[in-house]
């Protein structure tokens, strides 16, 4: 599961957590070496990079903000991987300007096809960062969960909005310049030239259950984690999550 220091947190990256440790054990046999270089696309203040590195891989953090780049570096000393983390500023469009080309066992692009100007460009070049035996970790946003909870929140008219608008926004005021459906994101990551390996619907009802109902009664976290981690894999509840995450390979990694 996700950082055990922050129990509340894990609702949004346990599902991730597991399917991307996962891949980094079995990349770790697959490769011989118990250390892996990984790169996070837009990777924040380090909440996937930090917890990698504590498995023991090198990890190359690239993020547009100083901000961010620098809760990362506090994150990973108080960690004790200050030793394996690097924050790099830069952004998905301009990436090999600041990483090697074709350098990476793993890349993690999370949070970034949201917004870049163009969401297959933005695929190719996380695609290019890997190695010929390589692993990209795909999250973005997704339609469905958007309108499902316009729609429950009783904003009937933004909900509809959402489900007939080219990028799945709401509305003028929506924060998200862009959401996704399964399909699209699995067809991303196929015209790039990888197998999709795995699709996993995240924050399929964490997002709609009250807080408070989470906090309070024993045992729901630790149950609401489970019935996460039981629907993710199910494709009937891909179209109302909250996000979507996407494992590709390349052909050697999926032989391998």
């Amino acid at each position: 599961m996700s950082d055990p220091s922050r129990p509340r947190a894990s609702l949004r990256t346990a599902v991730v957590w597991d399917v991307l440790k996962d891949a980094l054990d079995r990349r770790v046999k697959a490769t011989g070496r118990e250390s892996l270089d990984v790169l996070d696309t837009g990777g924040g203040s380090g909440k996937f990079a930090v917890p990698a590195a504590r498995l023991g891989h090198r990890v190359t953090v690239v993020d547009p903000s100083p901000n961010a780049l620098f809760a990362l570096e506090r994150r990973a000393a108080e960690a004790g991987v200050a030793d394996r983390v690097q924050g790099v500023q830069g952004d998905a469009h301009g990436l090999f300007d600041v990483v090697e080309r074709g350098g990476y066992d793993v890349v993690l692009c999370h949070g970034v096809l949201e917004y870049v100007d163009d969401p297959a460009e933005g695929v190719a070049n996380a695609v290019a960062a890997l190695r010929p035996e390589g692993v990209l970790s795909l999250l973005a946003s997704g339609l469905g969960g958007a309108v499902l909870a316009r729609a429950l929140a009783g904003h009937f008219t933004e909900a509809r909005q959402a489900l007939g608008d080219p990028d799945g926004r709401w509305g003028e005021g929506d924060p998200v310049p862009r959401r996704f459906t399964a399909e699209q994101l699995t067809a991303l990551v196929e015209g790039a030239g990888l197998r999709v390996g795995a699709v996993h619907g995240v924050r399929v009802f964490a997002d709609l259950v009250p807080g408070v109902l989470v906090d309070t009664e024993p045992g729901a976290l630790d149950a609401l984690l489970k019935l996460e981690a039981a629907a993710a894999e199910l494709p009937a509840f891909h179209s109302v999550a909250t996000q979507l995450h996407v494992l590709g390979e390349t052909r050697e990694a999926a032989e391998a």
